[in-house]
């Protein structure tokens, strides 16, 4: 038998220790995968103290050759089937060597030790083989239209298209069962050690002021529509203000917005909210949480994480969610600027928030790319287009402010502190170039989790920067020490709002609440210039006695691919949608006739519709 690749053979061997219990966590017994239904073994478990014994097997042709063996997968492992040669069983070898690839088969044999030298000690089932005595052909399998197998290249629209198909490969089988363990410790953490209760909120509402824009349900009440949430916000502190006191749910949300590698429109998060506690709590909780459904096949994760405020994060790497595990920090230099004395720099440095910032990037890999870039030569000088304004003692001062090494390249950027912060895109994108070359930075078997903290309460908005919008949502609570500048300048409130960031990427956010009425309704009215009746029932329960409260929400499908390695969140998702966020297996969104409409008191116009679905 031709052995798998490496690739598809790490996945088979981490898929069967997954089964087993004994590399994701600590499982005191095996689980019993064939109860209830009529296999004696899966194809993954049998090993040499089972041979003699007879078994019967079912699954998925995955390779036959020539009529002598083929072998069976199903969702654990591989078994490779001997096809018998004589007379006496002709049929049986007539119905294995004629069906096709992927159909499903039964099998009954005798387990048995495989001849001497022909072992393969890249199956975990490697040592045995089975000798077929009686089969059944289940169900045959027409013309596939790519190979099940996680080695050959497939694009993604075709994977979605055939999602059933994909799913059998044994990374999309690692992903989910892991997904779904991990999911299972976490209920364990939160209900049965921690008291949590876990609460289904609707899924038809109303629309939430602010935020992503929300997917519109039909009523039939006229011109009336319910909102998909983007989450369960308003109905975990409702559930606060109904005493329960610690809610959990795995929740579904949704955002009518496009997809990217790490979104789509439905998503699912680990949505949580306590009474009586403050941010500290909440986040010791988290990392409690995570520490305890962590795989043990993955590096171990450590608490306390490590902490910084968003205006640290800005100016130290140009974004709020950092990638701390490597350095090429910005550095300000705006003090050894301003003596420079040359002119456009002065320029820049005259606007009101005005800076010069810098990040050295080692071994100068990536200079020809940039235009206001200075590289270190060997000879001690310095390379680049601005040189002709430094003297030799301003240069020696540069290298030592940035600490420059020999080849190191350093990129500058002048203007506005906001037009400074590309640097945090350039930063990310020179360690992809770096790493292209063969530079390692960013081990992708390592996590490091991040707290970002004290984010601005208020934000100005894009298309009109005189009104202000919430940074996080209207709902999140000021910073205690700066309750007071809501009333006067409530650009400069920072909030008790806090983000979980996993490797440059956010996998949680969460905020303490704000439970006095007066003042949610003051931040809705006076600052948000909201219509504060959207709200109306939130406003009163807020009345009726309700205790301090503050929660989070960590993205699961996010956390899930950063765990496995995978490039998207579809990888870890059993139907996703595609980056336009259809469903490109059963071709969703669809038409509806106008027959259909009339109860929602909605009119469509049937013209452009049909011209659209002609040229689709």
């Amino acid at each position: 038998m031709k052995a798998p690749s490496s690739r598809a053979y790490s996945f088979r061997l981490a898929l069967e220790n997954l089964y087993r219990g004994v590399t994701l966590y600590r499982v005191h017994c095996l689980r019993n995968f064939s109860s209830f239904v009529a296999r004696t073994n899966t194809c993954g478990e049998l090993r040499s103290a089972h041979v003699g014994q007879k078994v019967t097997l079912y699954g998925w042709i995955q390779y036959q050759r020539q009529g002598l063996f083929l072998v069976l997968r199903d969702f654990q492992g591989l078994t490779q089937i001997i096809i018998p040669q004589d007379e006496a069983r002709s049929h049986v070898k007539e119905l294995l060597s004629s069906a096709p690839v992927e159909s499903v088969v039964r099998v009954t044999g005798v387990v048995s030790l495989r001849p001497p030298g022909q072992e393969n000690p890249k199956m975990p089932t490697g040592d045995i083989e089975v000798k077929v005595e009686t089969a059944e052909v289940l169900n045959s399998c027409k013309k596939l239209p790519f190979e099940i197998k996680d080695f050959i290249k497939k694009s993604e629209a075709l994977r979605m298209q055939y999602r059933y198909l994909d799913l059998r490969s044994f990374q999309l089988q690692y992903n989910l069962r892991l997904r779904s363990q991990i999911v299972m410790r976490m209920r364990e953490y939160l209900c049965n050690l921690h008291g949590f209760v876990d609460v289904e909120t609707p899924t038809l509402f109303k629309r939430t002021p602010g935020g992503a824009k929300e997917f519109l349900v039909p009523s039939r009440e006229a011109g009336k529509f319910y909102s998909l949430p983007q989450s369960p916000q308003q109905f975990k502190q409702l559930l606060m203000v109904g005493g329960l006191d610690r809610y959990f749910q795995v929740a579904r949300c949704y955002r009518d917005e496009g997809s990217r590698p790490d979104r789509q429109p439905e998503f699912t998060q680990i949505d949580i909210e306590m009474s009586f506690v403050d941010q500290n709590g909440i986040q010791r909780l988290i990392e409690g949480l995570l520490q305890y459904s962590w795989p043990e096949d993955r590096s171990p994760v450590t608490t306390p994480f490590p902490s910084m405020t968003y205006e640290e994060a800005l100016a130290d790497y140009g974004t709020d969610k950092p990638d701390t595990r490597f350095g090429m920090k910005i550095v300000d230099i705006s003090d050894f600027s301003q003596r420079l004395g040359i002119h456009f720099v002065q320029n820049a440095l005259s606007y009101p928030h005005g800076t010069v910032k810098a990040i050295c990037i080692p071994q100068g890999m990536v200079s020809d790319i940039f235009t206001y870039s200075v590289r270190f030569m060997p000879d001690g000088s310095l390379k680049s287009l601005l040189t002709k304004f430094l003297g030799q003692e301003q240069q020696s001062e540069l290298i030592q402010e940035l600490k420059m090494q020999v080849d190191d390249v350093v990129l500058l950027a002048a203007g506005e502190h906001k037009r400074c912060s590309a640097l945090g895109s350039l930063r990310l994108e020179s360690a992809d170039l770096l790493e292209a070359a063969g530079l390692v930075l960013r081990d992708p078997a390592v996590f490091h989790f991040l707290w970002v903290v004290d984010f601005p309460l208020f934000l100005p908005k894009e298309d009109n920067p005189t009104e202000l919008e919430s940074a996080h949502h209207p709902f999140t609570a000021p910073h205690p020490s700066d309750t007071s500048l809501l009333y006067s300048d409530p650009t400069k409130v920072r909030s008790q709002h806090y983000d979980l960031v996993l490797n440059g990427s956010e996998v949680g956010g969460g905020s303490i609440r704000i439970h006095n009425a007066e003042l949610q309704r003051f931040v809705l009215e006076k600052v948000l210039k909201e219509d504060s009746e959207v709200l109306s029932h939130l406003l009163d329960a807020l009345e009726f006695g309700a205790p301090p409260h503050g929660g989070i929400a960590l993205g699961l499908d996010r956390l899930i691919s950063l765990i496995v390695g995978a490039q998207s969140i579809r990888d870890v998702i059993a139907f996703p949608k595609s980056f336009r966020g259809r469903d490109l297996m059963g071709n969703a969104p669809d038409y509806v006739t106008a027959e259909e409409l009339e109860p929602y008191h909605i009119q469509v116009s049937w013209p452009v519709a049909e011209a659209e679905a002609k040229k689709n």
